[in-house]
């Protein structure tokens, strides 16, 4: 590998893992361990440390899929568009938090998080057209998403 493609990978997964470090800025305030300790959550709702190891894995692999992107080259209208919607998809996936923990806006958040799935799946449909290795790369992200979403939707339910 080139010192240009290890370059673009290191940006890609640092670019990824940040939207996922300004996230974990609004889960270590005190709304953590009270409002959201004090909610009705379902039963199948993973404990708390296992959130961060898995969506450390998932924007590292979001990265990897957007690296593979970077790497075929931007220059193309195609290559623009899944850029775009990649772009997209990270701010959505960044305003999330604030919106649950910080606002305590549930059911904004479980609006949210669905027009998040809705963007992921068409980067994914935008990377397939460019690679599919990189389109494949982002399915664990959006299955981990719309767990989200269910998990999103039922605390809502349990807590209006």
């Amino acid at each position: 590998m080139k010192l240009a493609d290890i370059t673009k990978l290191i940006i890609s997964c640092l670019l990824c893992l940040s939207a996922g470090a300004l996230g974990s800025l609004f889960t270590t305030t005190d709304s953590l361990t009270t409002w959201y300790a004090a909610l009705t959550k379902p039963s199948f709702t993973p404990p708390g440390w296992l959130f961060g190891p898995v969506w450390t894995v998932l924007y590292i692999l979001m990265g990897l899929s957007f690296f593979l992107i970077w790497r075929k080259g931007l220059h193309t209208r195609p290559a623009a568009v899944a850029l775009a919607c990649f772009i997209t998809q990270l701010i959505l996936n960044a305003l999330w938090t604030p919106i649950f923990f910080c606002l305590h806006l549930i059911l904004l958040a479980f609006i949210e998080i669905l027009l998040l799935s809705a963007t992921i799946l068409i980067t994914i449909l935008a990377f397939a057209r460019i690679s599919p290795a990189a389109a494949i790369l982002l399915i664990p992200y959006l299955a981990w998403t719309a767990f989200a979403a269910v998990l999103n939707a039922s605390i809502y339910l349990l807590n209006k």
